[in-house]
Formats: C-alpha cells, sequence, structure tokens
C-alpha cells in the first residue's frame, strides 16, 4: 500500500485516509494509492461502505505540478475515478480545504459528498488552457444542471460549500472532527439501507438554448482563447450522449486542449505566479513583520481602493485626507463602490457594512502613529511626497513600514527623505485598485530584508500578485508601457487612425487598445510624465507630437470629452475626433514625412517588439529578476491575453532571431529609440531564449 494512501478498518467501514503534504496533489503515487484502496475495499466481503478522508489543510486541490508536460503514467485519473464510481459499496467523500480539479472529480465519483461549511469546490482547468479530464465535465451536469455547470466550468471560478449544497453537489454541510463526521454519516446511510449512488446514472436535463447562448456569452467575452469553447461542447455532450461516450467525448476535447499553443502559455503564467514569490537573496525564512492595521494617505480614486483593498481582507485601515470635504467624498466614494457590488448581488449589506466599519477616516498624521504600514497615494510630484514622508518619519512608531504608491518616481529620492531609508518601500498597485491584481514592489537600494518580505507577503495577504521590482523610471511595467505607447503614437503621425492601432492590438488579444487607455487614464498625466522624462533623453530619441497638440487644444481625453478620440455628452464610447487628422499631418511634417497606410501587422510588430526590447533592458539591468516576473506584470496588470503567455513568453515562441531582425530593421528605419538591446542581441548569438535564462 502506498504511503500517502493507506486503509483502516472501522467495523465494517473501511477509512481510506490520504496524506500527501502540501495539498494532497493527486499524482502518480496517489493515484496508485487510491485505486489500490478502493478495489481492497471492494474485495473485502467485511466491508460495506468507504470513507475517504484527507489529512492536512486540504481535502485534494487538483493534479501534481510536477507532472506538467510529463508524458501520462498509469493509472490514470479516469481510471481512478471510473474504478471509484463503479465500486458496488456506498462512498462518502468528506471534503474540508478545497477540491479542486481532478479532486472535485474524485469526490464527483463518490456516491456522497459531505463538506465543512468553509470548503471550496471548482473546475478551474480552464485556467490553465484545459477542460475537466476525469469524468468533471460529464458528472457536474448531473449533479448541478447544465446552466451552473456551464458557469463553474468555463469560468474556473470555485463555489463556497453552502453554495455547493444548494448546487446538489454536496449532500450535507459537517463541522468538528472528519473522520469523525465521515464515519458517522456512513453509518447513517448502512442503518438506513442506502446502497450506492453512481453520480453517472443520473439523467441530465438538456438545454439547447442554454448552451448556444453560453458558446455565444464565451465568443463575445473570451475572443480567441481557447478551451472555453471546449468546455462548452464537453457539457454539451453530458446533455446528448449517455456517460461511456461523454467521457470518450471529453478525453477528445482534452486532448485538442492539450494541443493547443494556449495551453503552455497559460501553464507558463501558472508557473510564473509561484515563481514570483521566491526573491533571490531573500531566504524563505526572512522575518516579517506583522500588519494588523494600515493607513493610506490620499483619498483619491487610487487612495480609497487601496483602502477597499484592506478592508476587503478585514485589516482596519485610516484614510487619512487634507479637509473634512475632502474625506467625505473619499468615505462616500468607498461606499458608493461597495454599494455596486451589492447591487450586482457580489456581496451583501451585512458584509458591505462590517468593511465600510474597518475604514476610518482622519484628518490629522497623529492618527497615524500606531498603524503597522502606511501608504502614500497622493500627487505624483516629488516635492508633495517629500512633505508626506517628512511627517510620516516624525509620527510613525519604529518598526511601521513606510510605502509610496508612486508608479513611476525614484523611490531612493522618497526614501531618503525620512531617517529611515531600510523602512521604505514602493507598493505600486494598479488602477482600481481594489480590482486589480497586479502589485509591483518595489525594492529601494536600502529597503531591508524584512520590509521587501513583509510586503511580498501583504500582497500575498490582500489577494495580490506580488512581483518584486528594482528602482529605475517607471519600474518594470511603466517602463515598458512608456515604449508601447511612444510607438502608437508614431505610428498615428506615420499613417494610422487610433481606431486602426487600437483594433489591431485588441485583435491580437490585448483587453484595451493603448490609444483609448491613454484616454481613459487622462492625457494630461501623459503629459507630465512625458515633460519630466523629456530632459533626460539620449540623443536622438526624438518624441511624438501629437500628445503635445491635443495638451494644448484641452483635449485630455475622456475627461474633457475628447483625446485620441471623441466622447460626445459624456459618453464613454469612442468616435474618431474630427480634430486630430488636422494635428496628425502637422506633426507629419514636422518630422518630415508623408502618412502612408499602416498595416495591422505592422502596427502590432512596432508595439509589442518596442515592449520585448525594453524588456530585455529591464533583466540586463536586474530591474526584474526574471523574465516570467515581466510576463506576469504584463499579464496581470496591462491586459495581455494570458492565452499568449506574456510579451516575453510570445517572443520565445516567434523565435528571438525573427524579432531581432525586425528590431534591426526598425532601428535603421526610425532610429535611437530601436537601437537593439544587448541582451538579445546576446540569447541569439547563442541560440537561447529568454526562459533559458
Amino acid at each position: 500500500m502506498s504511503e500517502v494512501v493507506q486503509v483502516e478498518r472501522h467495523a465494517d467501514v473501511a477509512l481510506i485516509k490520504v496524506d500527501n503534504p502540501p495539498v494532497n496533489a493527486l499524482g502518480l503515487a496517489m493515484r496508485a494509492g487510491l485505486l489500490r484502496a478502493f478495489r481492497e475495499a471492494e474485495a473485502d466481503a467485511a466491508v460495506r461502505a468507504v470513507v475517504l478522508v484527507c489529512a492536512g489543510r486540504t481535502f485534494m486541490a487538483g493534479a501534481d505540478i510536477k507532472e506538467f508536460g510529463k508524458p501520462p503514467q498509469a493509472p490514470s485519473l479516469p481510471e481512478v475515478v471510473e474504478a471509484i464510481e463503479a465500486s458496488t459499496k456506498p462512498s462518502v467523500a468528506v471534503i474540508h480545504g478545497t477540491a479542486l480539479g481532478g479532486g472535485l472529480e474524485v469526490a464527483l465519483a463518490c456516491h456522497y459528498r459531505i463538506a465543512r461549511a468553509d470548503a471550496q469546490v471548482g473546475l478551474p482547468e480552464v485556467k490553465i488552457g484545459l477542460l475537466p479530464g476525469a469524468g468533471g465535465t460529464q458528472r457536474l451536469p448531473r449533479l448541478a444542471g447544465v446552466g451552473r455547470a456551464l458557469e463553474m466550468i468555463v469560468s474556473g471560478n470555485p463555489v463556497k460549500a453552502p453554495q455547493a449544497l444548494e448546487y446538489g453537489i454536496l449532500d450535507e454541510l459537517v463541522d468538528g472532527d472528519l473522520t469523525e463526521a465521515g464515519l458517522a454519516y456512513a453509518r447513517r446511510l448502512l442503518d438506513e439501507g442506502r446502497g450506492p449512488r453512481r453520480t453517472g446514472e443520473r439523467q441530465v436535463q438538456g438545454d439547447a438554448a442554454l448552451i448556444a447562448a453560453k458558446h455565444a456569452e464565451v465568443q463575445k467575452r473570451m475572443p480567441g482563447l481557447f478551451s472555453p469553447l471546449r468546455c462548452v461542447a464537453a457539457v454539451e455532450a453530458a446533455t446528448r450522449l449517455p456517460l461511456a461516450e461523454g467521457l470518450k467525448r471529453e478525453r477528445e476535447l482534452f486532448q485538442e486542449c492539450l494541443e493547443s499553443p494556449q495551453r503552455a502559455a497559460l501553464i507558463h503564467a501558472f508557473f510564473a505566479e509561484r515563481e514570483a514569490a521566491k526573491i533571490a537573496g531573500l531566504p524563505a525564512d526572512t522575518p516579517v513583520r506583522e500588519v494588523r492595521t494600515a493607513a493610506v494617505i490620499g483619498g483619491g480614486t487610487m487612495g480609497v481602493g487601496i483602502a477597499l483593498c484592506f478592508a476587503n481582507v478585514g485589516i482596519p485601515v485610516k484614510l487619512l485626507e487634507v479637509d473634512g470635504a475632502a474625506l467625505d467624498r473619499a468615505l462616500q466614494r468607498a461606499r458608493a463602490t461597495y454599494q455596486a457590488s451589492v447591487e450586482r448581488g457580489s456581496l451583501t449589506s451585512d458584509a458591505m457594512e462590517k468593511r465600510l466599519g474597518l475604514i476610518q477616516g482622519v484628518l490629522d498624521y497623529a492618527a497615524l502613529a500606531d498603524v503597522d504600514l502606511v501608504i502614500e497615494a497622493v500627487f505624483e510630484s516629488l516635492e508633495v511626497k517629500r512633505q508626506v514622508f517628512e511627517r510620516l518619519d516624525a509620527v510613525c512608531k519604529p518598526s511601521a513600514i513606510l510605502a509610496s504608491n508612486t508608479s513611476s518616481l525614484d523611490l531612493d529620492a522618497i526614501a531618503a527623505f525620512t531617517r529611515r531609508p531600510q523602512d521604505v518601500v514602493g507598493l505600486h498597485f494598479f488602477s482600481p485598485a481594489n480590482v486589480m491584481r497586479l502589485l509591483e514592489v518595489v525594492r529601494g537600494r536600502e529597503t531591508c530584508a524584512e520590509v521587501l518580505a513583509s510586503a511580498m507577503q501583504l500582497g500575498k495577504r490582500l489577494k495580490k500578485v506580488a512581483v518584486a521590482v528594482g528602482v529605475c523610471d517607471g519600474f518594470v511595467g511603466n517602463r515598458m508601457i512608456f515604449q508601447y505607447g511612444r510607438q502608437a503614437e508614431f505610428l498615428l503621425e506615420e499613417g494610422a487612425s487610433p481606431a486602426q492601432v487600437d483594433a489591431a492590438l485588441r485583435d491580437f488579444g490585448m483587453a484595451m487598445g493603448p490609444l483609448a487607455v491613454r484616454d481613459l487614464s487622462g492625457l494630461d498625466i501623459s503629459h507630465a510624465i512625458r515633460e519630466r522624462q523629456r530632459p533626460g533623453l539620449e540623443p536622438g530619441q526624438t518624441l511624438p507630437t501629437v500628445l503635445d497638440h491635443l495638451y494644448a487644444a484641452g483635449m485630455l481625453g475622456q475627461k474633457t470629452g475628447a483625446g485620441f478620440y471623441l466622447y460626445p455628452q459624456g459618453s464613454r464610447t469612442p468616435q474618431d475626433n474630427p480634430a486630430l487628422p488636422a494635428m496628425l499631418e502637422q506633426a507629419a511634417a514636422a518630422r518630415g514625412i508623408t502618412r502612408q497606410p499602416v498595416s495591422a501587422e505592422h502596427i502590432v510588430e512596432r508595439c509589442l517588439f518596442a515592449l520585448v526590447n525594453e524588456a530585455a533592458r529591464i533583466l540586463d539591468e536586474g530591474i526584474a529578476q526574471r523574465a516570467s516576473d515581466v510576463d506576469l506584470i504584463f499579464l496581470n496588470g496591462y491586459g495581455f491575453p494570458a492565452w499568449r503567455g506574456g510579451p516575453l513568453f510570445h517572443a520565445d515562441r516567434l523565435g528571438l532571431d525573427h524579432v531581432l531582425q525586425r528590431i534591426r530593421e526598425f532601428h535603421q528605419r526610425f532610429g535611437a529609440w530601436w537601437e537593439p538591446a544587448p541582451l538579445l542581441e546576446r540569447l541569439v548569438a547563442e541560440g537561447r531564449r529568454f526562459a533559458d535564462l
């Protein structure tokens, strides 16, 4: 018997105990152990029922990631699942923590399922470009119905145990000792004379209209994604085919997903998130400072969003503003944000009031004397930052972490405004802060290891994807996006329209086009950053001038009703700006060029290869630790399509020799901005990829 799976006899009940830390992943030893254990129980005439329980903090949390990309080894999970369901003795899965992916498929094969009230169940395979491949798409609709099964499988999001009970996935919620609860439930089954109840033998009610609607929704909301449509097709098979044929169809669709290039990209993103937590020179056992209370300076959109992040995870937070009117507006903004969630049904009124109760408005820096962490979210000016950090240095306790949300300013200069630069760190949230997952954790020259480790742990606690970066103008994400946006503007001056540029990049998979993003964030912000950067430009690094023309005309984007696009009467739907063509002709004339048609392929290459070239410089300078960190930043903060894996994964897939060739051509045609990054040249010369770094 495998050590990770053991069997105990409790009178006429076989107790199968799984212990495969840390998350009871369904690796080869687990699968073999489960199959042997259930077969042993089936063969034992004295056993009348079976209970499956897991040790540790969770039930089975899915596949073993160590096996990703390796040839499959028998027994396969479908073989194990089919053996469990075929048993002639009633089986009970006792769920705690999470039952995800293959873990839920094992539980669905058991004849009954009970769970702790705080457990969660789900089938998240779609998030790595796959679909449930061990019967999940066939059994879940038989329990929860087609609509709920489609929602769970296509989104990949788990549901909490009370909801799973309502759906019919679970039979009962329990508390107390898991083993005792499982044995008691099995005893009750036997006393009541209840035998096996096989999920696969249930009928599923087909709903062609519902399936068609989901298919259309996926095509609209997830354009370009491969696996979600296969998930829909697999669930549809459950409504049309007997179980055996449905399982066969599921495996066919699973294999299609397995062979899709998107799977590799999504698995790259999956591993990138785990790698980002590992920081060179920062041991895993580095002490951390506990953050029990926090404060945010500034009650604008960003400051309020950051405060909500703390309230959402139960951390009391003080929100400081300069006067009562501004503070009232900030607190009202917080309430309005939560109220919108209540109206959508994603938050209860009680939960809203509880979270709002954690946000305390204050007007005096003295009120921050006892907080464990302060995040500054004020105007992007070093002088304004200096005033804030000098005040914080004077009032905050010695162990407090002082953080800046600056998106591009010199964190080392900010730290120097204090007498404790070792306690200063950058926490760069992305807007809206309470929604966006990315958090750039900026390590200053003097940021101590304890503060860096504390910031990374805080990011995880806030349910963010925290990525450590170094100090430079724009850090990683914004430094790269400066190049991306600059090329978009050059393309306008060369002959493209805003709609063409944005459409080309949306068709590539970006969530929004770069010019629509600029209009949304405000062209005054873009202009201020450019003016700050202008004195530091290298010889030959000319700038496009269309932004200057728009700024001079007071066209600052959505906030003024016009920018790269027109937004009549407060509309958020972009229309052509009739004033723009003359500005572009003027800009082209100043460059001595004639505007000409530009292809979508050229637009995509210009913008994306600018990202790749700058990322290579960032890696060479040590601003980012690894290529996958760069990809993670763009996947979670800038709308880069997850199914392409990130800009550097995408470049590896295209071939770095091709990317470098095009960059050299652009360098010859368009000048200094396109000087090839030395790291990119070295990688091509050595026949290596970004993934090899």
